[in-house]
């Protein structure tokens, strides 16, 4: 970690495989979507990670709306009966932050809908996170940095620094893009994937404390 700058002011975080331990559970979703949809695309779900579920329609489905529609409610039978655990480390990072008066943003790309039933199960979010964007906050979704940019802002913090703290290839590209610094969190893809977008790679978030953050 650099202790040659100034110590970053805020926290900008991804959700899922952040967070929120969900991937697995997208991963059987979307791996059962591919299988009757897709079955000659063995790597669809895994290419998807950290995409709106309008960007997957249009790449995959060509854009139909019809194909929108069965996702949608497929996928939205499937999130309210999720269960939003958290990620090793990240519920205490979260806390230690935010005794710390460390300004925290939530960037996702999940929408209103699953973003009800999360806070329905984590209500504490609306004490951990300042600012909470969601994918109709945002008029370009991830790899673009639209999302960051506008928490920064938010905030009242230039992006220079903030640190972003991501899993998938899409978000390290946004948080990268936005200009904040990035640590890459190896729960989605492997360390030297991550290690390939960003210089800070960790585990998870039991990895990183406040003395940590403030060393970025």
């Amino acid at each position: 970690m650099n202790t040659s700058h100034k110590g970053p002011v805020a926290a900008l975080f991804d959700m899922d495989g952040v967070i929120l331990d969900t991937e697995e559970g997208y991963t059987q979703f979307w791996g059962a979507v591919g299988e009757q949809m897709l079955p000659d695309n063995p790597t669809f779900a895994a290419d998807l990670k950290g995409s709106t579920l309008q960007k997957i329609v249009d790449r995959y489905f060509g854009g139909s709306s019809e194909v929108m529609e069965a996702l949608q409610e497929g996928l939205e039978a499937f999130e309210a009966q999720m269960d939003y655990q958290y990620m090793p480390g990240a519920l205490s990072f979260l806390q230690e932050l935010h005794e710390a008066g460390v300004p925290t943003a939530l960037v996702t790309s999940s929408n209103k809908a699953k973003m009800a039933h999360v806070l329905k199960q984590r209500p504490e979010f609306n004490r951990l996170f300042a600012k909470i964007l969601q994918a109709e906050d945002f008029q370009h979704s991830k790899p673009h940095p639209d999302g960051y940019l506008k928490a920064a802002e938010a905030l009242g913090v230039p992006i220079e620094e903030c640190v972003v703290f991501e899993d998938s290839r899409s978000g390290l590209q946004a948080g990268v893009a936005s200009g904040a610094r990035v640590v890459g969190l190896a729960s989605t893809l492997s360390r030297d994937e991550v290690a390939a977008l960003t210089e800070v790679v960790i585990g998870d978030l039991s990895e990183c404390s406040l003395a940590d953050f403030r060393k970025l």
